[in-house]
This record gives structure tokens, C-alpha cells and sequence, in this order.
């Protein structure tokens, strides 16, 4: 869950296939960029292929990264140039020994971009074997000029790589897209965006991990701890809740094998096991998430599109080039897949979680939300109790001062609403509708009990009819037979009905608020 992958030292997925496909890019003589948020699986990618391209014997490698490197190196030409050949010369001591000597050599000779140039085709000119560039961590030059002529000078070369030899290959790895730099390039100028790197193939390796790459990292565990696991079935569970996440896929499997497994009789991993480690995992602060809120902080315009997404269920159009949505999928917030929807279902508690902690700052919830009887024998939750009080603390707490509001935030105050309830013994994910209708369904796990309660704006009879078939749909997938809805009704006049219905075989207690 930090740094790269070491297969001695980590249980992995395996990624083999889509090294291949990125070695392919390599061999094929593509300059392209990995652009993908932190914690991706990039920097393990990079020296994964690094070593396979060594390893044929047809490859010199320059795996570098610029992290590290210090700001100063990026201030004036005559401190980029000699300082990049320096870092060749460093990572030549592991991947290209025979290099060093005559690298620290030309360190002295290189001086600016042009002397740079010249000394790339010196450098590729002397051996027989194709050299590859790799750099890591690129973001840390992103915003800068010199960066970005550097680039321009790598274009220069390749474009004209049938006269003047230069690098094979040439990789790039970071959160942002090169291909599309927005800079300042003075003090007082407005930003603009540079395409220095429009020789760039397209990077369409999907990096997500999928339960076919996370099963034989469960059967190697499985097998060298002796622990029980049905790995098929846990492997779906683990994309179910992160959809191939690198980082949340193995941080979920770090605490199931750390922290869970001092509380357990048996060494068996469950799905009861895997919800207990989704809940520990929303209860704990790590720089991932941290990352995502500051985000979301940093940028208001994608934090009132999340918001509109997400709480009020609202249909958006979008382009995969507005930069809201250029800014969410590559903070890996987004993904995009018939739709731009929120990553995974563990982003879309957290961003919840965080919003409604800041609706809750304008709540008095405490004489509603503590309440003995929520909890019934057995372990089970009292929802049609949780709904009447909602509907009491709605009628109670209304007023014309935050009419404004509760319209538009809702459901937001009853997520805020469910969080002491539920109160460590239970969560509830989110399954947004992003339509005309608006529908929000929130299924409820409580202890080993599941419940499934629709959120919607009242429309009319007709809408109403088609909410109960589609949440009578919904429960018969979740094998369930009893629902609950609870309605948001913004006329001025309200009649706060509540009662059990049935439904074809389905009981539903409707709530009006």
C-alpha cells in the first residue's frame, strides 16, 4: 500500500498482461505518458517492464524518477542539463554499469538544451542495443517552462529519429497528462495550455484490477498462511466495492490479514470479514483519502459537480473534455464507463461521509438519533422506527429559515441523519441513479441484516408507480422482500402520511416528508 511492488517481498495481483501491453508500446517505439493517480501501480509497472526489457538483452533502460531530485534542477538550463545526465549516470549503477564512467564524464560537457541534444544522440550512438527513457514522478516539473522545453526538444528528435538517432522509447509516469501542460509561463500572463508532447501515443492499458488479476494473489495467501477463502467469490467482492482500485484492493486485504485476524476463532476470510474491513478502512485516515477531500476542497467547481452527482442524484451531461471532469478522472475520483460515475463504491461512502459531516454542523440530531429501540433482537435494525423519527425530526425542525435548505440537501440530512444510528455496527452504500428520476437507493448493513431504502422526489402518482416496480426490482436482486421509501415532498402543504403497502410480493413501509 506504499511505494512499489517487490514480488519477494508482496503478495501481488497479476498484472502480467497488462505489462505486456505496455512492454508492447516500448518494443513498438512509442513515446506515451502513464497518467493516473497516486497509488496506481505505476512506479511497480515501470520497474516490472524495465526488467523485462533488460532481461531480453536488446534494451539499455534509464528507469529514473524526479522525485527527489530537488526544485533548483527545474530554475535554469545550465542546472537541468548537466543534473539529467547525472541522474542517467545514477540509475546506470543498477541498470547499465558498464555507462557510468563515461557518463560522469560527459556530465562536465553538457551545459544547456542544445548541448543536451547533442549528447542524447552521442549516447544512443554508442551502443548497439535500443535505449530507453523512463521518468517517474514527471508531475514535479509539470508547471515549468523548462520542463516543457525539454519535452519540446525530445519532439524535435523523434520527429526527425530517421536522420538523427535519439531514444527508442520514451515513458513518462505521473498523475497529470503532459500532453495537454496548463502553464504560466510569467508572472503576470494567464494560464495556457502547451502540447509539447503531441507525439504522444494513446496509454489505453486499463490499470483497474479485475477479479480474474486479484484471484491468484488471494490463492497465493490463501495457500502460504493456510487460511480459508472461497478466492473466486472474494475476488468479485473486492472489485464490488472498489472497482480494481489498486491501493483500496490491497489495503482492504492488509486489514483482513493484520487487524481482523487477531479477532478471529478461525483463519477463514468472509464476506462478513471483508465488510468488517470496508468499515474499518471509511473509520481510518490514510493519505489516499486525504488526497481525495483536498481534492475536492481544492477545486469548487468539481465539488458542486460530485455534489449534484451524488446527493441530489441529478442528471448531467458531461464531455470527457470539460475540464471538471478532466480534473475528476484524473484525480481518479471518475471513472468512465458508460457514464462518468464517482471510482468506486469505498470513494462514494467517503465523499458522503464528508459531506454529511458538514450538513451535520447545521443539525440538532442527538434526541432523535439515540434511541434504544432502533435495535431489535437479534441484532436487527428498527428501520421503520428510523424512518418516523426522520419524519418527526423533518416536521419538527422545518422552518421557513431553512426551507432553502433541506430542499436542496435533503437527503443529505437523512445520511446525516443514519450516521449515529447505525454507529459503527453497520453502513450504507449508495446506489445512485443519475436520471430524470432522480432516485437514490441506499442499502442499509446492519450487523449480518441488510436493508434497502429508495430516496425520491415526489413526482406525481404515475412516477410513484413506476418507484415501487423499480424498487421491487431491486429488492428481488438483493433476494430481499421488504422495502422502504421514504419521499421528498416539496409542496407547501404536506401530509406527512406514513404506512406498510404491498406491493406484488413485496411489503413497502412509505414514509412522506
Amino acid at each position: 500500500i506504499a511505494g512499489r511492488c517487490i514480488p519477494p517481498l508482496h503478495y501481488m495481483a497479476d498484472v502480467s498482461k497488462k505489462h505486456k501491453r505496455i512492454q508492447a508500446m516500448v518494443e513498438d517505439g512509442d513515446y506515451f505518458i502513464i497518467n493516473r493517480p497516486r497509488q496506481y501501480g505505476k512506479t511497480t509497472a515501470l520497474h516490472g517492464i524495465a526488467d523485462s526489457l533488460i532481461a531480453t538483452g536488446e534494451y539499455l533502460v534509464f528507469n529514473t524518477s524526479f522525485e527527489g531530485v530537488g526544485d533548483d534542477i527545474f530554475l535554469t538550463e545550465q542546472n537541468f542539463a548537466p543534473r539529467f545526465v547525472r541522474l542517467l549516470s545514477t540509475n546506470a549503477e543498477t541498470y547499465s554499469p558498464d555507462m557510468v564512467d563515461w557518463l560522469d564524464e560527459a556530465i562536465s560537457t553538457v551545459h544547456e538544451l542544445d548541448t543536451l541534444s547533442k549528447f542524447i544522440t552521442k549516447l544512443v550512438t554508442r551502443t548497439d542495443k535500443k535505449v530507453v527513457l523512463i521518468i517517474d514522478e514527471v508531475d514535479k516539473s509539470s508547471n515549468n517552462q523548462l520542463f516543457v522545453s525539454f519535452l519540446a526538444m525530445l519532439r524535435d528528435k523523434y520527429l526527425i529519429r530517421d536522420k538523427i538517432k535519439t531514444f527508442h522509447a520514451v515513458v513518462l509516469a505521473g498523475v497529470h497528462d503532459v500532453k495537454s501542460l496548463k502553464l504560466k509561463l510569467r508572472p503576470n500572463e494567464e494560464q495556457k495550455y502547451n502540447s509539447p508532447w503531441n507525439i504522444a501515443a494513446d496509454f489505453k492499458v486499463d490499470m483497474n484490477l479485475q477479479p480474474s488479476e486479484i484471484k491468484p494473489m488471494l490463492d497465493e495467501y490463501a495457500a502460504d498462511k493456510g487460511v480459508k477463502m472461497d478466492t473466486a467469490a472474494m475476488a468479485e467482492d473486492l472489485f464490488y466495492y472498489t472497482s480494481g482500485y489498486p491501493f483500496l484492493v490491497s489495503k482492504l486485504c492488509k486489514i483482513m490479514a493484520e487487524d481482523l485476524s487477531e479477532t478471529q476463532e478461525t483463519k477463514e476470510w468472509t464476506e462478513r470479514n471483508l465488510e468488517k474491513a470496508v468499515r474499518q478502512l471509511l473509520l481510518d485516515a490514510n493519505t489516499n483519502f486525504e488526497s481525495v477531500i483536498k481534492n475536492l476542497e481544492n477545486n469548487p467547481d468539481l465539488y458542486r459537480f460530485v455534489d449534484r452527482m451524488l446527493v441530489e442524484s441529478e442528471y448531467q451531461t458531461y464531455s470527457i473534455y470539460d475540464p471538471v471532469i478532466s480534473l475528476g478522472l484524473m484525480f481518479g475520483i471518475f471513472r468512465n464507463g458508460q457514464g462518468i460515475k464517482i471510482h468506486n463504491r469505498i470513494y462514494e461512502e467517503l465523499i458522503y461521509d464528508y459531506m454529511t459531516s458538514k450538513a451535520k454542523s447545521r443539525l440538532i440530531l442527538a434526541e432523535y438519533t439515540v434511541s434504544k429501540d432502533y435495535k431489535l433482537a437479534n441484532n436487527a435494525l428498527n428501520m421503520e422506527l428510523v424512518l418516523l423519527k426522520f419524519q418527526a425530526y423533518m416536521r419538527e425542525q422545518y422552518s421557513k429559515q431553512d426551507r432553502d435548505f433541506l430542499e436542496r440537501h435533503g437527503r443529505l440530512v437523512y445520511l446525516a441523519f443514519m450516521k449515529p444510528i447505525l454507529n459503527g455496527h453497520g453502513y450504507d452504500f449508495k446506489e445512485t441513479q443519475i436520471s430524470e428520476e432522480r432516485r437514490l437507493d441506499v442499502v442499509i448493513t446492519y450487523y449480518q441484516h441488510k436493508y434497502v431504502a429508495e430516496l425520491k422526489v415526489w413526482r406525481g402518482q404515475a412516477a410513484h408507480e413506476e418507484g415501487l416496480e423499480q424498487l421491487s426490482d431491486y429488492l428481488d436482486r438483493l433476494k430481499l422482500t421488504e422495502g422502504y421509501l421514504l419521499i421528498f415532498d416539496h409542496k407547501e402543504i404536506k401530509t406527512w402520511a406514513s404506512g406498510w403497502i404491498e406491493f406484488k410480493d413485496k411489503k413497502i413501509f412509505i414514509v412522506w416528508v
